[in-house]
């Protein structure tokens, strides 16, 4: 199968969505032709957009989470809580960026990233970079040798809200990692090597096995780990100057955080594939756009991640070329296109899709 399906207006309406299952075995190669020739104009990575975006929202994050703690008012607290935890996930979300833009795009951005967000969030970018190309890998998407696929469509229903709660205890997590693994790893080896391929990447595949840096990257690791380490440890001496209430409040706005991104990853995908490689077009499909003109999943999805199929597509371009991508692409195709078996309306109806999918697993 290879011809893009494209159909009359008059059909669409009785017609279903392509799906993975459509591609196992060929790609849809007119799509595919369609998604190089249309963005040729498209793809550079604009400092103009890249440095406000990522220096109000890292801006609102900090001033929400400085006022959450001064503030007296718990309703005032929690609701400049709330806007942190956004503010800071939208910031948080450049780390896909980084692992995809050229190195040489924008200057001083991985190391302003890092310093604003990566650091004080203790999610330096290593803990992406290196990791998530793994996943776009057109022979290791979705098998067991992807860090970031988990056939969650194919557990058990309960696996779900687990998936999503278990994200409550991250900023722990994270604390404990490098306040105390991270200077434990320096003196004794053997736990270096565990915490670096069990505990150093964004990952959710717990088979993952991530393995040793090497060259420049190494010493990259070097400083993030040891500007992590400072900053964990500086968060837990402010406790005996502050109390516990500061330290309390910025964990539970980073637990929020961390929720949201949990959320936005299970409906990243369908997580339908059970380990075998697929082709480009079914990798695209069993992924997620979630388009306009709903504006909700600019707030769930942010830095192009509604797009997050048609980065599938085209890896390297650039979040605020992705909307105009998605345009031409649709425009291009068709509603009723192998295009369109990507898009969806809304993070509900995706869970809802998803959690009936572990419920025909289970009784299969």
């Amino acid at each position: 199968m290879t011809a893009s399906r494209i159909l009359d207006p008059a059909d669409q309406a009785q017609t279903p969505k392509a799906s993975r299952r459509d591609f196992l075995s060929s790609d849809d190669k007119d799509m595919l032709f369609a998604a190089r020739d249309a963005v040729k104009d498209l793809g550079e990575a604009r400092s103009v957009i890249y440095w406000p975006d990522l220096l109000i929202s890292s801006g609102i994050g900090h001033a929400g989470l400085a006022f959450a703690i001064l503030t007296q008012s718990w309703p005032l607290a929690a609701m400049s809580g709330l806007v942190a935890a956004l503010a800071f996930y939208r910031a948080l979300m450049f780390i896909h960026e980084l692992t995809h833009i050229h190195r040489d795009a924008l200057p001083g951005f991985r190391l302003g990233w890092n310093l604003l967000i990566g650091i004080p969030l203790l999610t330096p970018s290593f803990m992406y970079e290196g990791v998530h190309t793994l996943h776009h890998k057109r022979t290791q998407y979705g098998t067991v040798e992807d860090p970031e696929y988990l056939p969650l469509a194919l557990m058990k229903p309960w696996s779900l809200p687990a998936f999503v709660l278990i994200a409550l205890l991250a900023p722990i997590a994270l604390m404990l990692r490098f306040a105390v693994l991270v200077p434990l790893g320096a003196i004794i080896p053997p736990i270096r090597g565990l915490v670096w391929a069990r505990a150093s990447s964004l990952s959710i595949n717990p088979d993952f096995r991530r393995k040793p840096p090497e060259d420049k990257f190494r010493s990259r690791v070097f400083w993030q780990e040891l500007g992590g380490m400072v900053w964990a440890w500086a968060l837990i001496a402010s406790t005996q100057m502050l109390g516990w209430r500061p330290l309390l409040i910025a964990l539970a706005i980073l637990s929020l955080t961390a929720v949201l991104n949990q959320l936005r990853t299970l409906v990243a995908h369908l997580w339908e594939n059970e380990g075998e490689p697929m082709t480009v077009t079914a990798q695209f499909l069993d992924s997620v756009n979630v388009p306009p003109p709903g504006i909700a999943a600019e707030i769930w999805a942010p830095v192009g991640l509604r797009y997050h199929a048609l980065h599938h597509l085209m890896p390297s371009m650039p979040y605020h070329d992705l909307p105009e991508a998605h345009r031409r692409l649709r425009s291009q195709l068709g509603a009723a296109s192998t295009y369109d078996g990507a898009n969806h309306p809304g993070m509900w109806s995706l869970i809802g899709k998803i959690a009936r999918s572990t419920m025909v697993s289970r009784s299969r």
